[in-house]
């Protein structure tokens, strides 16, 4: 395995990477508004302001430790921006990120700049300095950090506008392959995770550096044993999930778990989140406008809670996959029995074989739009698209140990895994076990899945 400091230890690199990334969240808000940055739609979202000021906090925190004479830009602006970070002082609380109209989006992003040109002079010189591979391995942690609060981003702006947000969308591809049936998958032992036991020559992915980075909650690969199953080769899509929907699935407490159910009567919920009930016929709202759910009856079902995944599967005579069956799908090349980096091989992604966020599709494909991504099994769009529930608790692996503290070790309870990257998952970020995290009732991500079962 190719580690992280390893991988950026040629400064140029770091230098090039660290523009594009933080060059395309600027890219992402272009299209609003001054009102629209400051705005809170919610407890669990936060204001675009804060993501582009968050974002450049967490540089600024590393060029006070590493960069010598190095004074922090303002006090009210480490307290504004950071997030959950209790080792690096005090915070304003989540859910007030709204209530102030300062600093300015103005004062915001000239703070962004200053950042920017201060990392770029300190990483100029960094082969002068004594932490240099410490300080690029921060450097990357924060450029994946950045990544995913591109895709936060995204989230928070549908929250906020939905199609009134002038999303730079392009024409999505026609479906090419009709996917059916489920994919019979051998048990045994697996190695689960991202290591040196699974990152064999051939596994590792040659033709970018980039990919040479995880995780630390997705360390230590370790072997698992599991029974035989099978898994769905197509996600669950938007007409499948109508079918539940108007078999009175919301109304039927047998499919759900019992806080499920608590959840569902209590927020009156009768659909995934951003449908609506128009004269009778659920419709869908997202960014490229309001649509009828038949009409986008091929694509993937999405903002959907782990709640509603796991009652559609059970209406479904079928459960939710672990991880572990969901990675084995995913990298386990049955045609000639060795691991592989993507679904589809050891080549990176690019727009022929992932929805991810280069396709600039802002929304799912329908399925079997990407038949050149498949797996060995058949199994199509597990990777980009929507991210996948799986039934699998968020805890450390055996072994896990901490690289960076209060940033992934610090949610190892009550939540669930999803895996798998959405069209917001931009194509460097995502890796096949990468290990995404919510609660068991938040649907406000892109999420989706697919079912399996045993055999």
């Amino acid at each position: 395995m190719i580690s992280t400091v390893q991988h950026i230890s040629n400064p140029c690199i770091s230098i090039t990477l660290y523009k594009n990334v933080r060059a395309r969240t600027m890219e992402i808000v272009a299209p609003l508004e001054i009102e629209d940055y400051v705005i809170q739609t919610a407890e669990f979202m936060s204001p675009p302001r804060w993501h582009i000021g968050h974002t450049s906090w967490f540089f600024e925190t590393l060029l006070q430790t590493y960069k010598s004479g190095y004074q922090p830009y303002s006090q009210e602006f480490l307290f504004y921006f950071n997030s959950y970070y209790e080792g690096f002082g005090a915070r304003i609380e989540r859910p007030k990120r709204g209530t102030k109209s300062r600093p300015t989006v103005k004062e915001t992003v000239v703070y962004r700049n200053h950042v920017d040109d201060q990392m770029l002079r300190f990483l100029e010189t960094i082969e002068t300095q004594r932490d240099a591979a410490t300080v690029l391995s921060l450097v990357r942690l924060g450029l994946e950090h950045e990544m995913q609060h591109q895709e936060l981003l995204v989230y928070d702006i549908k929250h906020l506008l939905g199609d009134r947000f002038d999303a730079p969308i392009k024409a999505a591809p026609a479906a090419l392959t009709k996917v059916e049936g489920m994919a019979e998958i051998a048990g045994g032992l697996f190695w689960l995770g991202y290591g040196d036991q699974v990152q064999s020559p051939k596994s590792k992915v040659q033709s970018s550096t980039n990919y040479h980075f995880a995780f630390d909650n997705e360390k230590p690969a370790h072997q698992v044993f599991l029974q035989d199953f099978a898994i769905d080769r197509a996600l669950v899509s938007n007409g499948d999930y109508l079918e539940f929907i108007r078999d009175n699935g919301y109304q039927d407490f047998r499919w759900w778990f019992s806080e499920g159910w608590e959840v569902v009567n209590r927020e009156q919920w009768r659909a995934p989140l951003y449908w609506e009930l128009h004269d009778g016929e659920w419709m869908i709202r997202e960014f490229s406008g309001l649509h009828s759910a038949t009409s986008k009856a091929n694509e993937p079902v999405s903002h959907v809670s782990f709640f509603e995944a796991s009652a559609f599967a059970k209406w479904a005579g079928k459960r939710l996959p672990t991880e572990a069956e969901w990675e084995k799908a995913a990298t386990f090349d049955r045609n000639n029995g060795e691991r592989v980096a993507f679904p589809w091989g050891n080549e990176p992604p690019d727009v022929s074989k992932a929805n991810l966020f280069e396709n600039s599709l802002w929304a799912p494909a329908a399925i079997g739009s990407f038949p050149a991504g498949q797996s060995s099994y058949g199994c199509h769009q597990l990777i980009g698209d929507v991210w996948e529930w799986t039934t699998s608790d968020y805890v450390p692996y055996p072994g896990f140990k901490s690289e960076f503290d209060e940033y992934n070790d610090k949610w190892f309870v009550n939540q669930k895994v999803l895996r798998g990257g959405s069209y917001a998952t931009p194509q460097i970020h995502i890796r096949s076990t990468y290990r995404n995290f919510f609660h068991a009732h938040e649907r406000w991500m892109v999420s989706g899945f697919r079912c399996a079962k045993d055999m």
